[in-house]
């Protein structure tokens, strides 16, 4: 079978070559060539995206349905999804944890021809499998995770699979600009948000001039929208709140709420690096199994006593606080959003921080409507400054969440009021950690791929030494 397909691959390429040679103007053959790969890569991408947001939401769909009707299930059905969820990623792909982001970032910096072997671990395969599977597990056990990371780190690998299957003779493509492409346009294709996928790759991901992206870049965001919304339809990922006549007052409430939005993102953030620090004195796997377990147990207690607004991604209570007359959540709400992903995420298991950091802010921006009582324009002007307060404190990239939050709505005559929101809460995370959550757990993968990395040479080195 795989001799077949092998011959079947090498046969369609030598077709292609023999048809480009055929094109006279070698300008025009190269920057075609070029582009092939990234477009390809961008259809696949889209394709991928609606089927893994399918999938996602259909995991979280049966789990309100398991609470609803037996939500004593929540004690059994969380702590073996969290434990199988996390011993997927332990056994067969220890970089596909967590968010995706953060590997992603690595797998950019320390791209080079010599480290091949180490960017491999971080995308590929394997990773789309077990990240899917992971997080999907993870979702049906209750999990306060959200798709959008895992959906960027499973782009930049397909994004890769591409440029590994380019035949030698293919015109030269930079194994970093497929990867930072493959990024931005997963964002794109998650939250269906094409300009939050450039400004993401802008801002997050690329250390060098946009110029040498921009094309790819450009292109790979559209079609892998078009893609999506070609499945989906022409979709907003929340839809489109009522922010007409704000009071002229109200830059005061969007201050305020940044500022504690700011400071409760990076304080996660902060908590969620204290506790991987703990959990990296663990000797045993069966303390991992035991962490794993009590999480899970966390999440259940937690849903089946006091809200069930811990469960989950955090887009409903968004859509609810948005769209309904019930604008106010209780002074436990945000607490149950912030402890939830604080949580799910730190079990080692696959799963994404972007869309629990925007359910996170949206409880923070009701609750302080709440304590003045303001309109519900107002209301709605506070909730969306919440959403992009906190995710800022996460990833410090304001311009990005901001993007996100606009073309999420489609509500552009806030754009002030956001950026305003934005940077307030990039300036007043810095007081909590000066670098973002994404940032320290980069250095942490790196780190760690070069200890493995020196481990294997070592071990390599004393059976070559034995065999002589």
């Amino acid at each position: 079978m795989t001799g077949a397909m092998n011959s079947l691959l090498t046969s369609l390429r030598l077709q292609l070559k023999r048809s480009f040679d055929r094109i006279r103007n070698e300008n025009l053959k190269r920057n075609a060539l070029q582009a092939i790969p990234f477009w390809m890569a961008s259809l696949v991408t889209g394709i991928f995206a609606v089927l893994y947001t399918k999938l996602f939401v259909a995991a979280e769909d049966l789990t309100t349905l398991i609470f609803n009707h037996h939500a004593w299930m929540l004690f059994i059905l969380s702590p073996i999804c969290f434990v199988f969820a996390w011993w997927l990623v332990q056994r067969y792909s220890p970089y596909a944890r967590g968010s995706g982001i953060p590997q992603v970032m690595a797998a950019i910096q320390i791209s080079t021809p010599k480290t091949t072997k180490i960017v491999d671990k971080l995308l590929g395969f394997r990773i789309i499998f077990i990240k899917v599977l992971s997080s999907l597990v993870m979702a049906l056990g209750g999990g306060a995770i959200g798709r959008e990371g895992p959906t960027i780190q499973i782009a930049a690998s397909i994004y890769k699979i591409v440029y590994q299957l380019l035949p030698k003779w293919w015109p030269k493509i930079a194994k970093r600009n497929m990867m930072v492409t493959g990024a931005a346009a997963g964002l794109a294709a998650a939250f269906n948000t094409p300009l939050g996928g450039i400004v993401f790759a802008i801002e997050e991901l690329t250390k060098t001039h946009f110029s040498y992206y921009k094309t790819a870049i450009f292109s790979s965001v559209i079609i892998a929208g078009l893609a999506a919304q070609a499945l989906l339809g022409p979709y907003l990922y929340l839809g489109y709140p009522k922010l007409d006549g704000l009071s002229a007052y109200i830059f005061f409430g969007v201050a305020l709420v940044a500022i504690i939005a700011g400071i409760a993102g990076a304080g996660m953030s902060k908590l969620i690096l204290f506790i991987f620090a703990w959990k990296a004195k663990f000797k045993f796997t069966y303390h991992h199994i035991l962490y794993v377990i009590g999480c899970a147990l966390i999440m259940a207690f937690l849903a089946f006593f006091v809200n069930q607004d811990v469960l989950g991604s955090g887009k409903d209570i968004m859509q609810k606080t948005l769209f309904t007359s019930d604008k106010y959540v209780t002074w436990y709400t945000p607490l149950l959003r912030i402890g939830g992903p604080l949580v799910s995420f730190t079990t080692g298991a696959a799963g994404g921080i972007f869309a629990p950091a925007l359910g996170a802010g949206a409880s923070l921006g009701s609750l302080v409507a709440s304590w003045f009582k303001v309109s519900d324009i107002d209301t709605n002007m506070l909730i969306l400054s919440g959403m992009v307060g906190f995710l800022t404190g996460v990833t410090r990239s304001p311009f990005t969440s901001v993007i996100l939050v606009l073309e999420m709505t489609d509500r552009h005559n806030v754009i002030f009021h956001l950026i305003l929101a934005g940077m307030i809460a990039s300036l007043v995370a810095i007081l909590v950690d000066k670098h973002s959550l994404y940032d320290h757990l980069k250095v942490q993968y790196i780190k760690d791929l070069n200890t493995v990395e020196e481990t294997e040479l070592t071990e390599q080195v004393e059976k070559a030494d034995n065999t002589e």
